[in-house]
């Protein structure tokens, strides 16, 4: 059996992502100001893809976030400037991590959404992730109108496989910043363009 499944994990999720929420409840606040809408809830997605009786968590993660050793890193990028990316502190890692987990999955929200049982469109997840474009996670470097972020990831990977994006819906009053640069991204590589 083969699955993939989508998470919605509010922003700072757990005991330790108070930084996290204060920062993220600062930029929403900011952006419904410029939008002139009301402020909404904050998601992060994560996937847990499962094919040929194994499971794998995709998430993209603050490298210092996990000492655990063999975690399925793909690709590590830059936090916020390229420049600061030689510090650790700096530096996102991007995971196909097989047993892994998901940090804070008891607080997901409308979670796990079952998004394909298809064995081949999980396999073509899996063999994405580690071709995933590695630019500064905060920015707007492939010029889509959005930041790049774990959402990017998540959403890139779901349009590159074949998955129905366009049917995927947020909680109620939900925003996942990020998600449209995947798409854009995706989209101009199914088109034979270039990234930026």
């Amino acid at each position: 059996m083969a699955s993939v499944d989508l998470y919605w994990l509010p922003l700072g999720a757990g005991p330790k992502g108070h930084c996290v929420r204060f920062n993220g409840r600062v930029f929403e606040g900011v952006s419904s100001l410029l939008s002139r809408r009301n402020p909404q809830d904050l998601y992060h997605s994560a996937l847990d893809v499962r094919v040929d009786g194994a499971a794998y968590v995709i998430e993209m993660t603050p490298v210092w976030q996990s000492k655990q050793h063999d975690r399925g890193v793909q690709l590590e990028g830059p936090v916020g400037l390229r420049v600061l990316g030689r510090s650790r502190l700096f530096r996102y890692e991007v995971r196909c991590w097989r047993s892994g987990t998901i940090p804070d999955v008891a607080e997901a929200v409308d979670s796990p959404r079952r998004l394909s049982t298809d064995p081949d469109m999980a396999c073509r997840v899996l063999k994405l992730v580690s071709e995933c474009p590695p630019v500064t996670w905060g920015r707007d470097e492939l010029r889509t109108g959005d930041m790049w972020n774990s959402n990017s990831l998540v959403s890139w990977l779901l349009a590159r496989s074949g998955h129905a994006v366009e049917s995927i819906q947020l909680p109620a009053n939900g925003r996942a910043p990020g998600w449209d640069a995947g798409l854009v991204v995706a989209a101009r590589q199914a088109a034979g363009g270039r990234l930026a």
